[in-house]
């Protein structure tokens, strides 16, 4: 980018944070520049993590964050249905398996209804039995929490990026800020893609945050990358887990759970370990060996199936309990730091936030009348209609019923959308995130020759 060019915004960050920050502005008059050090959206934090839209009813009561993610869950609920963002409301059961778990249930009841959450409640060992009848045994009670619901991260990203273009935003990817510059115009971001230039920039770099926070000039916090390991289990094990297990908090964070995924598959994780590398995005033995542990007592049943996936992905926190979101008016910067898993739920009110604190600077971000429609994305959960099974979209485009990938029923033609989308996959990764494809139990083993070969032709054959 030009530095003649000089953008209202810049935001720093194309997760889905960044995102929905960028979508919020480009739907004013303001001009809006989005950049991201990766290749793709969504490529960092939002592509790894337990994809939970979360009630926020075990967040500190009276927190920035507790207040956001419960006007985010609101938010984002609605935009899945205007976007066919994939959900499914699963509903919650936190169990305990000891006399201290089972005295701090009241405790997290009355922590729901001071954040505003008032459905859950407390039940007996037989009614925990009930509904998840294949958990361990030992289950004293549980704490029901009805809405909390299954997500597909990878879509929101893409969904949120996606309408920020389609209302104005300029996309920039492979854009690593490595300096910083201000005059009187503005502040020059100097990245591996060239110089950008910002009346307002915005930093919600996730894993860099801290990074990107010193080059203008700031010591207020540091990011330790927590790495959290999970399973991915066969999508045979599915009815077994019929809503979302999750263990009794702590202060290292919401313990392993077992959860149903909007793939149709099994998830158990996280784990919760403290780095110093920022890309140790790699599975550990150590990490099998707790999780091995933790889920054959949680459920052992399950454990005697097919585990076809690992992976693993790091969260951005910081020595700090909230969110750390602050307006600089004298050099015209905010900061969006130490967001953690909970901004995949927050996202959209974290966006609506940073608009009210620019309000507040005397930025004008009243919203246009000329707004597109929001994009309808490719539905790629299992529970909703997939190109593979449409009688009626195979007729019209017989793309739609040629199989690529086979453990996931992904189609030629839903490749070819994927590549002819506003915003490409640069990779197989991000082809992966956008199909499923390589996703199913083979692991790529027999799509992905195929598939990387139209990676490289830009369009299926």
């Amino acid at each position: 980018m030009s530095t003649e060019t000089v953008s209202d915004v810049v935001v720093v960050g194309a997760g889905i944070v960044g995102c929905a920050i960028a979508r919020t502005l480009a739907g004013t008059d303001l001009s809006v520049t989005l950049i991201d050090a990766r290749n793709d959206v969504g490529d960092g934090t939002s592509k790894a993590n337990t994809a939970l839209l979360h009630t926020g009813f075990d967040a500190t009561p009276g927190t920035l964050e507790s207040r956001l993610v419960a006007r985010g869950y609101q938010l984002l609920g609605e935009y899945a249905e205007q976007t066919g963002i994939p959900v499914e409301h699963t509903g919650a059961m936190l169990v305990a398996w000891t006399q201290e778990e089972v005295d701090a249930l009241p405790k997290l009841l009355a922590k729901a209804e001071a954040n505003g959450y008032r459905h859950c409640g407390i039940v007996d060992s037989d009614e925990v039995y009930r509904r998840v009848p294949n958990l361990g045994p030992g289950a004293l009670a549980g704490l029901t929490v009805p809405g909390e619901s299954i997500i597909c991260t990878w879509t929101t990203n893409l969904a949120l990026a996606t309408d920020a273009v389609a209302r104005g935003a300029v996309l920039l990817r492979g854009a690593k800020v490595t300096q910083v510059s201000a005059d009187a115009d503005g502040t020059t971001l100097h990245t591996t893609a060239g110089d950008v230039r910002g009346r307002w920039i915005i930093n919600a770099a996730g894993l860099g945050a801290d990074h990107v926070d010193a080059l203008f000039g700031h010591r207020r916090f540091t990011v330790i990358p927590r790495r959290g390991e999970l399973f991915v289990f066969d999508k045979l094990t599915r009815p077994m887990v019929p809503l979302i297990v999750l263990a009794v908090p702590s202060s290292r964070g919401k313990g392993v759970l077992v959860s149903p995924t909007i793939y149709g598959n099994v998830m158990v994780g996280p784990t919760s370990e403290n780095l110093e590398d920022r890309s140790a995005t790699g599975t550990s033995e150590d990490g099998f060996e707790f999780l091995l542990s933790k889920g054959r007592a949680l459920m052992p049943s399950l454990f005697d199936e097919e585990i076809t996936a690992s992976y693993a992905g790091l969260r951005a926190s910081t020595e700090h309990d909230d969110y750390l979101i602050d307006l600089d008016r004298e050099q015209r910067y905010v900061l969006v730091g130490g967001i953690r898993s909970t901004g995949l739920t927050s996202g959209m009110a974290i966006a609506e936030h940073v608009a009210g604190l620019l309000a507040e600077a005397g930025v004008d971000v009243a919203e246009r009348d000329d707004l597109p429609p929001p994009p309808r994305m490719p539905n790629i959960g299992e529970a909703g209609l997939r190109p593979f099974e449409d009688a009626a979209l195979i007729d019209a485009d017989p793309e739609y019923g040629r199989i690529v990938c086979f453990c996931e029923r992904v189609t030629a033609g839903e490749i070819r959308d994927a590549f002819d989308s506003p915003i490409p996959p640069a990779d197989l990764d991000g082809l992966r995130r956008r199909t499923r494809a390589m996703n199913g139990r083979c692991q790529g083993f027999y799509c992905g020759a195929q598939t990387r070969a139209l990676l490289q032709a830009g369009a299926p054959s």
